[in-house]
């Protein structure tokens, strides 16, 4: 079983004096993410929930070595992953909205360059793609240049190409961003899929449903700090989670 650890991570940002005025703090350092920890482990859907601006995607790049955390570590079975982020980076993925498609190449070209930069052997490549592009139905529009997809479309594409290498943890912000209700289906149940063949998948989203229905744990982070980590079950205590989560919030903040 393989186990990613978050131990008291922070991070902070310089942030321009109209955004400083407009934040009302006392100086330009913006603290994104302030002393968080939580593990995952394999067989595990773990969702990480909070509203617009609490950190949730600034932790995620640090789970991905995208950034550095200004304080505490990230460990991947025991390894810290500032040590050795290249061999890290071969058990994760990380799918992002801030991932950017070259609108000139077609699906076909997107896979076969991130084929070659993740080293899938070519003696696997074929099986991969059909596997792939079959699960969420890449194939009418393989052919076609990004620039005249849809944003759904352009949507499973970047979710192929982020699992192409069949990484041990994917790491998920906002997975069902753009899609309809069919295609969101689909990602769904490829993230269960995933999940009951030994991954760990870590999912940010607004989507309470979505929580609900694939998560086997979550926590919530309000301000850049985590207020509660636990079971689903225990999250919501015979509520929603939407209104579970509304009363955590409302507590935190005293209101």
């Amino acid at each position: 079983m393989h186990k990613l650890e978050a131990q008291h991570l922070s991070k902070s940002f310089t942030i321009s004096e109209r955004q400083r005025r407009a934040n009302d703090l006392p100086d330009r350092k913006k603290i994104a993410v302030d002393d968080i920890s939580f593990t995952a482990v394999s067989g595990e859907i773990f969702g990480l929930l909070g509203p617009n601006g609490a950190g949730k995607t600034t932790t995620m790049r640090m789970l991905s070595t995208l950034i550095k955390p200004d304080q505490g570590n990230v460990l991947y079975d025991g390894i810290n992953i500032k040590d050795q982020p290249i061999e890290i980076k071969k058990h994760f993925a990380f799918l992002t909205t801030d991932l950017q498609l070259d609108k000139k190449a077609t699906p076909n070209d997107m896979f076969e360059y991130f084929a070659g930069l993740h080293h899938v052997p070519k003696a696997d490549m074929a099986q991969r793609k059909k596997e792939l592009f079959d699960t969420f139905e890449i194939g009418p529009f393989a052919d076609q240049k990004i620039s005249k997809l849809s944003q759904g479309q352009r949507q499973k594409v970047s979710l192929v190409i982020s699992v192409i290498h069949d990484p041990d943890f994917i790491i998920f912000d906002e997975p069902t961003n753009g899609l309809d209700i069919i295609a969101s289906r689909e990602v769904r149940e490829f993230i269960l899929r995933m999940k009951a063949e030994g991954k760990c998948i870590i999912l940010s989203t607004h989507l309470f449903d979505l929580v609900e229905k694939i998560c086997d744990r979550a926590a919530m982070i309000v301000d850049g700090k985590i207020v509660v980590n636990d079971t689903l079950e225990n999250l919501m205590k015979g509520k929603s989670l939407e209104d579970s989560f509304y009363e955590i919030y409302q507590q935190y903040k005293g209101q």
